[in-house]
């Protein structure tokens, strides 16, 4: 056993009776996996769906407790019946957490846990001061464990799909921080990502949707091979995908930067 997943098993003992926030990605579905091994049944998963989380997510969280048998809850966290949410401003994030953890604070009397890990740290997360407000514990962050390592105990545990499973936000991180966020583009949005995924298969994609455009962001190896008929075809695709929800921008490839669609005010840290 390695030490990162031996301190992350101590961890997860000390700490007992818990609920590990699930969303679908490899750093709470390795966690809640853990969890499980270690607690058993005093180990409660929460998956909360919306129109911001993808079907894949929702799809690869019931598999798994099925499959491994978890005690797990599916619930409606209500962020889209919060303005503030929906405003989609540049501490979003921190709306949407606290609405998680409210709600889950009301379906369960034990210790909530997330899947941040060490590398989350050294970004702007305004949820971490909801997880704060709700006296969530990191368990990653506490036995010292980054992405990396977290990726190698998904490998260490066969555990083959999360390990090379690539990051995936919520669907509302593909929407340029002022516009409203709105279920039917989001919706769009996922489409689009899948359409893209289907004919390309690269290793990433995101869509989004800006004041006057929609980008589709690739990797860089997918973006070279990118000839420009493809490119045309897919470009009407994800345009009439769009015009169905409302958005009627032109379509362009762009390479992949994280997190680009988020707006930071100056000075924020």
């Amino acid at each position: 056993m390695s030490n990162e997943l031996r301190r992350l098993e101590s961890l997860i003992g000390e700490i007992g009776p818990l609920a590990v926030a699930v969303s679908g990605g490899v750093d709470s579905m390795t966690l809640a996996v853990v969890a499980h091994r270690v607690l058993g049944c005093d180990a409660r998963m929460i998956h909360a769906v919306s129109p911001a989380v993808p079907e894949d997510g929702t799809a690869r969280v019931k598999s798994y407790g099925l499959r491994h048998g978890w005690r797990l809850d599916i619930i409606d966290a209500r962020e889209f019946a919060d303005p503030d949410y929906m405003a989609n401003p540049h501490d979003r994030c921190f709306y949407c957490k606290t609405n998680l953890y409210a709600t889950m604070a009301s379906t369960v009397d034990c210790q909530l846990v997330s899947g941040t890990n060490q590398d989350d740290l050294g970004d702007y997360r305004p949820g971490l001061r909801a997880a704060s407000d709700h006296a969530v514990r990191h368990p990653y962050v506490e036995a010292g464990i980054d992405k990396s390592a977290v990726r190698g105990i998904a490998r260490e545990l066969s555990l083959y799909d999360l390990a090379e499973l690539p990051a995936s936000p919520c669907l509302s991180s593909r929407v340029e921080t002022g516009i409203a966020i709105d279920p039917t583009v989001l919706a769009a949005i996922y489409r689009a990502e899948q359409l893209v995924q289907r004919k390309l298969a690269p290793d990433t994609v995101r869509c989004r949707v800006r004041a006057d455009t929609v980008e589709i962001e690739l990797d860089t190896d997918s973006i070279a091979n990118l000839d420009a008929g493809r490119a045309e075809t897919l470009r009407e695709h994800v345009a009439t995908l769009m015009l169905a929800a409302g958005i009627e921008h032109p379509v362009s490839f762009r390479a992949y930067r994280m997190g680009s669609a988020f707006l930071r005010p100056s000075g924020d840290r």
